[in-house]
């Protein structure tokens, strides 16, 4: 009778065992658009996981596009539409960074941005990573990190094993990674899985088992691939999968990775791991904040002020206006779609665009609509307003000029390539600004007419789009992502002079005398570089160690000091007088955006993650 028993036993136990494995497809970085083969790529995978048998589940773990266009997006869900198996998506930094779209388009296009669900005994949580709209390092957008703590709390009290995923590496890549590791941590968190370096890669995340998965595009080889995923008694492998191409039969290889899931009980666990530092705070304590606000979302665009109130949009769509005093709200404006311009003010109007493809003149004193223009696609270009007409690119290949009084249209110029992100400059008889289609413009003002049009004839990541462009003493200074400052003519267009000598990504500014231009360089350092010479003659440098720096925030001066954000959260102060950083400041571990110096040493601060302060700078 025992015998019976025990051999019932064993048999309970292994069909569970085997009730309980689940194989899903690790599908990522299939980046559609670019390059040429990527559709066909993934179409290759698609035919493959539907022929395979014993396929749970697909995920595709962000870079889904290369440049996150409609077009990108709507041919990535035609191919994935094809699966026979139930798939799960979200977002990488190529879906997002250069979105014309402003990042709105992927949730509707693909019905969401994050997942969460369970399959046998095992929850499934994954969302996306940008850099959403600016270039900076890895980050978890404020929304998501919200949400990931609600699907924490939702497990709270229960052990059910956890696997999540991100595109991004759970490291300092990621600039808010600690605090997904944090909250995963209260969890039964066994596993990660991730995408981003296109290559296979056995990874930890602070004791959390993680395994980075190599791209589906073929690259070098024949034939793309991707990752089958088996877990059976509680060990999850990987092994590369092959597609099959025509008569060639695909191959999947021996497991590469193996992961023993566990229980870590985390919670129990007292080691330390590295934490942003905020040690510097210390160092310059003369700065402190008058007040400090987290918005619930991301700010992806710069603050303004006037004497009594700031202004600032969020990618929950709102333009939110507090007192300068405390920092209160006095009121906020709801718009339909995610908000990446910096708004424009004149007098008590206010203008700022939406994604929802609405440019918003508002009151500013009660943010009551005087007008607005509809034009039917995502806008994320920032208005300038010159007199009493309103200057601003589109996602439509559009540039238009509207009356500040109701919004009538001036002109529009139609034949923009790629999209507008930046903010148009202006002198008196002609408007400029760049896209994303490596060209940058000069419009008469008047007319919209093209005065001249220059390109660095290089590919659109290259474009003069995301950095402000700069104008004094009759040139236009352009920093590319090319690591390129080019000196153009405003009469003409032509190169006066270009250099890649001192590194700069896509941030430059001009002093208060509009005698020099000021190039953020990649490395530590800030070059002043002469605006009247006939060649690139840099007059001094300042050291700030800053570090590593690729975001396209602007440098300002204001009374004699420089502004330098930075993708670190961290904003410098440097003497132009002395040559000497004078203080600086760590709000947050995400990127500064364009800071609003109000004079009397004060500035106004925002950054990526949605922090926003008031900076005050008490003498010593």
């Amino acid at each position: 009778m025992k015998q019976l028993f025990f051999l019932a036993l064993f048999f309970l136990i292994d069909s569970r065992s085997v009730a309980q494995s689940i194989r899903f497809a690790f599908v990522t970085d299939t980046h559609v658009g670019a390059p040429e083969t990527a559709a066909e790529d993934l179409q290759r995978t698609v035919n493959d996981i539907n022929a395979l048998p014993g396929i749970d589940f697909v995920v595709v773990t962000g870079d889904v596009t290369d440049f996150g266009t409609e077009q990108e997006l709507n041919t990535a869900k035609r191919i994935l539409d094809g699966l026979t198996k139930k798939w799960y998506i979200f977002p990488g930094n190529h879906d997002t960074k250069w979105s014309e779209n402003g990042c709105n388009s992927f949730r509707k296009v693909f019905g969401s941005e994050r997942f969460a669900f369970d399959f046998g005994n095992y929850r499934f949580i994954g969302c996306g990573s940008g850099p959403n709209m600016r270039m900076s390092p890895g980050l978890v957008a404020r929304e998501d990190v919200l949400w990931l703590r609600s699907e924490v709390e939702k497990l709270k009290g229960s052990d059910r094993p956890v696997i999540f995923m991100n595109h991004y590496p759970l490291d300092d890549a990621l600039a808010n990674w600690y605090l997904l590791i944090d909250d995963l941590k209260k969890t039964n968190i066994q596993a990660t899985l991730c995408g981003h370096g296109h290559a296979n890669q056995a990874m930890d995340a602070e004791g959390i088992p993680a395994t980075m998965g190599r791209s589906n595009l073929r690259a070098k080889d024949a034939v793309g691939g991707y990752n089958l995923v088996t877990i059976r008694n509680d060990t999850m492998t990987f092994s590369v999968r092959t597609p099959s191409v025509g008569p060639v039969e695909g191959r999947t290889e021996a497991p590469w990775r193996t992961v023993l899931l566990q229980n870590h009980r985390f919670r129990q666990d007292s080691k330390h791991y590295p934490r942003p530092s905020y040690q510097l705070n210390e160092r310059y304590a003369n700065v402190q904040a008058v007040w400090e606000k987290q918005d619930s979302s991301d700010i992806g665009a710069g603050i303004i002020a006037d004497k009594t109130t700031c202004f600032y949009p969020n990618t929950r769509g709102q333009l939110v206006a507090l007192s300068l005093t405390d920092g209160s709200v006095k009121w906020r404006l709801a718009t339909e779609g995610k908000i990446y311009s910096t708004p424009a003010i004149l007098k008590n109007r206010l203008v700022v665009a939406s994604t929802d493809g609405t440019i918003y003149c508002l009151d500013k004193r009660n943010g009551k609509l005087n007008w607005k223009v509809e034009t039917g696609k995502p806008i994320v270009a920032c208005p300038l307003i010159d007199g009493n007409v309103v200057y601003m690119g589109s996602s439509e290949g559009k540039f238009r000029a509207l009356s500040l009084k109701d919004g009538s249209e001036q002109w529009t110029f139609g034949d923009v390539h790629g999209f507008v992100e930046s903010v148009p400059i202006a002198d008196k008889q002609k408007i400029y600004f760049g896209s994303w289609g490596s060209t940058f413009y000069a419009l008469d003002k008047k007319t919209g007419q093209p005065a001249w049009t220059w390109t660095n004839g290089k590919s659109r990541n290259f474009s003069p789009a995301a950095g402000i462009p700069l104008l004094t003493n009759g040139r236009i200074f352009l920093q590319t992502p090319d690591r390129t400052v080019t000196a153009l003519d405003a009469t003409n267009g032509r190169e006066i002079w270009k250099t890649n000598q001192h590194k700069g990504f896509e941030a430059s500014g001009l002093s208060e005398d509009g005698s020099l231009v000021y190039v953020k360089c990649m490395t530590d350092t800030i070059w002043a570089l002469s605006t009247r010479s006939d060649s690139p003659q840099p007059a001094w440098f300042v050291n700030c160690n800053y570090g590593y720096e690729i975001s396209p925030s602007p440098i300002i001066e204001r009374d004699g000091i420089i502004f330098i954000p930075t993708d670190d959260g961290v904003l410098y102060a440097v003497d132009r007088q002395t040559r000497r950083v004078n203080w600086a400041h760590k709000l947050s571990n995400a990127m500064v955006n364009r800071i609003f110096p109000l004079g009397n040493r004060e500035v106004l601060i925002t950054t990526m993650d949605g922090k926003v302060a008031r900076l005050q700078v008490t003498v010593k």
